[in-house]
């Protein structure tokens, strides 16, 4: 399994990116999809995640503004972030989680720095 994160970048306060990741070696569809994000001297976090049947879970801290998305034809996951803020600066990774085998996969990580 191969996943291939893209989209992060610097973006003044109150903006917005959307941040993509594209799997491989897998059958998509059947797989939970996530974004993961940790901060300088912080843990891993949950951001967002999406199920195989596409029932969203999001962290208190980004609900409203984040949106979890994936199109499977594409093998594609997708996170929207609007009216961005500094305490969103991290570097956001993606994840795939195979229930039938119960493992994760990370992706390379994508830096999101969002300026004040």
């Amino acid at each position: 399994v191969q996943l291939q994160a893209s989209g992060g970048g610097l973006v003044q306060a109150g903006g917005s990116l959307r941040l993509s990741c594209a799997a491989s070696g897998t059958m998509f569809s059947i797989n939970a999809m996530g974004w993961y994000r940790q901060a300088p001297e912080n843990e891993r976090e949950l951001a967002a995640s999406i199920t195989s049947g596409g029932s969203t879970n999001y962290a208190d801290s980004v609900k409203g503004r984040f949106t979890i998305s994936r199109d499977n034809a594409k093998s594609t996951v997708y996170l929207q972030m609007n009216s961005l803020k500094p305490e969103d600066t991290a570097v956001y990774y993606c994840n795939l989680y195979q229930p039938i085998y119960r493992r994760h996969y990370w992706g390379q990580g994508t830096q999101v720095t969002v300026s004040s």
